[in-house]
Formats: C-alpha cells, sequence, structure tokens
C-alpha cells in the first residue's frame, strides 16, 4: 500500500500493534489498561488504593499540577486521564 508516496507493508504494520497492552486488569475495583496501569506506575501514582475512576482520576490531577512535571510524562498522563474519564462516563450513565 502507498500513501502519501510512502510504500508500507500493511503485514508488517499489523503484527507491529501491540494488542496486549490495550487489555484490561482488574486493579481492586477498577478496570485498567496495561498501558494505563505502566505510565502511573512510572509517575509514582498510587492507582491501586484508587476506590474509583474519579478518585484515580483525582490522583492523576494533582500529579499533573506539578510545575517540574516532564511534558512527555504530562502527555502520557492526560492521555489516561481522558481514557478513564470516558470509561467513568460511560460506566456511570443511566441507559
Amino acid at each position: 500500500m502507498i500513501v502519501a508516496g510512502k510504500k508500507y507493508d500493511v503485514d508488517e504494520l499489523v503484527k507491529s500493534i501491540d494488542i496486549s497492552s490495550h487489555s484490561f486488569e482488574k486493579v481492586g475495583n477498577l478496570m485498567l489498561t496495561k498501558s494505563e496501569i505502566a505510565i502511573l506506575k512510572r509517575n509514582l501514582i498510587e492507582y491501586s488504593c484508587a476506590s474509583s475512576l474519579k478518585d484515580l482520576m483525582i490522583k492523576i490531577k494533582e500529579v499533573l499540577d506539578d510545575e517540574f512535571l516532564d511534558p512527555d510524562d504530562a502527555n502520557d498522563l492526560e492521555y489516561v486521564l481522558e481514557s478513564i474519564s470516558e470509561r467513568d462516563y460511560y460506566e456511570n450513565t443511566k441507559k
């Protein structure tokens, strides 16, 4: 396949997708992906003692308020925050 003048091998692209990092693990009362857990661990956020996704979001926001936080870590944490915020919304919205 050619995109914007560059040739891509679709089979190789599919093989390189890391599906396991997006699989969920139960942590206490929470369901988090392996990649979310890795980001939280790297930023020393105590996710295992969070009682809810809202509680975890508060913990993440506290770390994001740190003015000395590395910009790359901030981007990763904002991704996690957005992801669990959406999950919290859909889990707690009446059907």
